[in-house]
């Protein structure tokens, strides 16, 4: 038997914006290579965060393009770009069909009487995709509904996702939007979050995280 240790993936939360949107740090322990997941905003606390975690960002990620989840990315990007072990630090996420949203950021701000940079992403996902941290991959699930471009970070090894606002404990994204469809959000969950079994814990967008086996046996939305 090998006494090599298991990689091991570690994360910090940071809430940021008046929404309190779960701004995600994640790293390998082992090498402190880490990936920030949908800044939405409040950009020098996540940079005091990644300060204080001591990790080296690779890349920064976006499950979908609402102002509360990648309103902060273009503004982290610059900072980190100005030093010199993450000059080439790029903005990947979410899939194209969420481009208008992303170059809509500074009117989606400005209608809330704060500022926002659009954003350009450097890398669009599509399904079948992933990100690769060390040894840590997370595969991209593309999950229409709360916007037409969402997607989920899936990580089969920990048995994790980050889900963005698809769906929160006891409850699911908003789809009440123009470019909305309930069923198709309803769909996406069915067909693609619950098949990863009801081990998987997963973090949101907002409030706190659960698990898909707590989700499908108490979610009202799911129980139909």
């Amino acid at each position: 038997m090998s006494d090599t240790p298991e990689p091991r993936l570690r994360g910090a939360i940071v809430p940021v914006t008046p929404f309190q949107q779960n701004c995600a740090i994640l790293w390998d322990d082992a090498t402190k290579r880490a990936l920030i997941v949908d800044p939405g905003g409040d950009v020098d606390r996540i940079l005091a965060a990644i300060g204080q975690t001591g990790v080296t960002v690779e890349r920064i990620l976006l499950t979908h393009g609402h102002l509360d989840h990648a309103g902060g990315a273009a503004e982290l990007a610059e900072a980190l770009r100005a030093r010199p072990d993450t000059a080439n630090v790029p903005i990947e996420g979410p899939d194209r069909r969420d481009a208008f949203l992303l170059s809509g950021l500074a009117a989606q701000a400005a209608s809330y009487g704060f500022e926002a940079r659009d954003v350009t992403p450097d890398r669009w996902f599509i399904e079948g995709d992933s990100v690769v941290l060390g040894p840590h991959r997370f595969d991209i699930l593309h999950c229409p509904g709360h916007t037409p471009g969402h997607i989920v970070f899936v990580n089969h090894a920990a048995r994790f996702a980050l889900v963005g606002d698809v769906l929160f404990q006891g409850s699911v994204g908003r789809t009440d939007f123009p470019y909305g469809s309930h069923d198709a959000l309803i769909g996406a969950i069915r067909s693609k979050l619950l098949p990863l079994g009801d081990e998987f814990s997963f973090l949101c967008g907002h409030g706190p995280g659960s698990t898909i086996g707590a989700e499908r046996r108490t979610n009202p939305f799911l129980r139909a």
